[in-house]
């Protein structure tokens, strides 16, 4: 089900514009790096139909390294492009389904529960409000000045999602209701309503933005208080016409007790910091049932190649699910497929620690790596931490790491590494 189309906010002229200087890449705006142009595709919620997912392998085969590259926002770079291929790829995504708005193709980030209506867990099924706010967001004159750093998340009430810190959360409720935060200020509405008054938020973030003027990319860098955010998103015109103005949600979207990552060094990768206890809780790979087997592959380092994409497809029923840890959820799957898919390459115990450890492109992709951190990432699983996620960058840039805290090892220019557990200032996605 789609809803009507939001009403815009009325602001002031978009000039400087909150997305102006936003270099983030699309599938129309190609990224050069060392090994050739980079797409990224974006897939809301990570939902792949097989005949997209057949697409996306053909394109990467095609036009680029072959390799399909999972990135911390469960969508699909395209790596290795050849120069002069954009209009073939763009023309590939639009026939197949994936490039629905050439003005809003940047903007459709959206993080999804990935096992929401497959086990049970969750207190709604997301997939409702996730047509709903593609749509919406495709429908909105507002949502092209967002930037391709803006993130809507959906959490069907598990946690999952509200861990990663979306600039705009809906979240499930006990009741089958809904609350949508932009930050910190959130209102309750119906179940029903939920696209569209997320949609509503970001444009509320967009208004104040640009009063803000300059560059302001998320919510965290807005200077307005909770309370003006939860003022302004009451007022907006999706929400006034129906009646008196929702109820403000009572509880911070994270909701994880206080639990907070600090700051400091630690040398050792197998050693959990003071009070990072209740990040670790946070598992980061789904799983369906309490005997261990989850429909869930992860992929080293998100870069999954011909065979083992062939393989999942072949698998697949309907569709995947990408999810933000470079999984892949394959919803039907039985253990005996979870299995063979293993035999590909693809890891499907859940205990492994290649769920916890990710790493950048690194060398020789990026040429502002100082490191083959993947190689390195590599020779040192073992030394993977226990609970939190460990994340190797080949520079202090640090794209694609986690939006929770994580034990953060970064190459050096002169070789070695620093190795720390941060709070996490900001998030970028590869």
């Amino acid at each position: 089900m789609s809803p009507s189309p939001v009403p815009p906010i009325s602001v002031p002229a978009p000039e400087p514009g909150a997305g102006s200087g936003d270099a983030c890449p699309g599938a129309l705006r190609l990224h050069m790096a060392d090994d050739g142009f980079l797409a990224r595709v974006r897939i809301p919620g990570g939902v792949l139909s097989v005949d997209q997912a057949r697409v996306l392998a053909g394109v990467a085969g095609r036009l680029g390294d072959g390799m399909l590259h999972l990135t911390s926002r469960g969508n699909v770079q395209l790596r290795g492009l050849r120069d002069g291929c954009g209009g073939e790829l763009a023309e590939a995504l639009g026939a197949a389904g994936l490039l629905p708005s050439a003005a809003h193709e940047r903007v459709r980030n959206v993080v999804a529960s990935p096992m929401s209506g497959l086990d049970g867990r969750g207190f709604v099924d997301v997939r409702e409000w996730l047509t709903g706010l593609d749509a919406a967001v495709c429908a909105s004159s507002v949502t092209p000045e967002l930037s391709g750093r803006f993130l809507f998340g959906l959490d069907d009430g598990r946690g999952d999602v509200a861990a990663l810190a979306p600039d705009v959360l809906v979240r499930g409720t006990s009741s089958g209701g809904a609350e949508v935060f932009l930050g910190e200020a959130g209102v309750r509405v119906p179940y029903g309503r939920a696209a569209e008054v997320a949609v509503a938020a970001a444009e509320v973030f967009v208004a104040v933005a640009r009063g803000a003027g300059g560059r302001v990319w998320r919510v965290r860098e807005l200077s307005a208080s909770r309370d003006e955010l939860t003022e302004l998103l009451a007022a907006h015109p999706a929400l006034t016409p129906r009646g008196s103005a929702p109820d403000p949600a009572p509880q911070s979207p994270a909701g994880l007790d206080g639990a907070q990552g600090p700051d400091g060094a630690d040398p050792a990768l197998g050693s959990l910091p003071p009070g990072a206890a209740g990040w670790a809780r946070r598992p980061t790979v789904p799983r369906a049932d309490d005997d261990g087997f989850s429909p869930v592959v992860t992929v080293p380092f998100g870069a999954i190649g011909p065979r083992q994409w062939e393989a999942l497809v072949a698998v697949a029923g309907r569709e995947l699910r990408l999810t933000p840890w470079r999984s892949v959820v394959v919803p039907g799957a039985t253990p005996e497929q979870i299995e063979r898919l293993a035999g590909t390459g693809l890891v499907a115990d859940p205990t492994s620690p290649w769920t916890r450890v990710a790493a950048c492109i690194g060398r020789p992709g990026c040429a502002k790596s100082h490191a083959d951190v993947r190689a390195e990432a590599t020779a040192r699983i073992a030394d993977a931490h226990p609970e939190l996620p460990t994340y190797w960058s080949g520079c202090e840039r640090r794209c694609g790491h986690p939006a929770e805290p994580y034990v953060d090892v970064v190459a050096q220019p002169g070789g070695g590494h620093t190795i720390t557990v941060p709070t996490v200032p900001h998030h970028t996605e590869s």
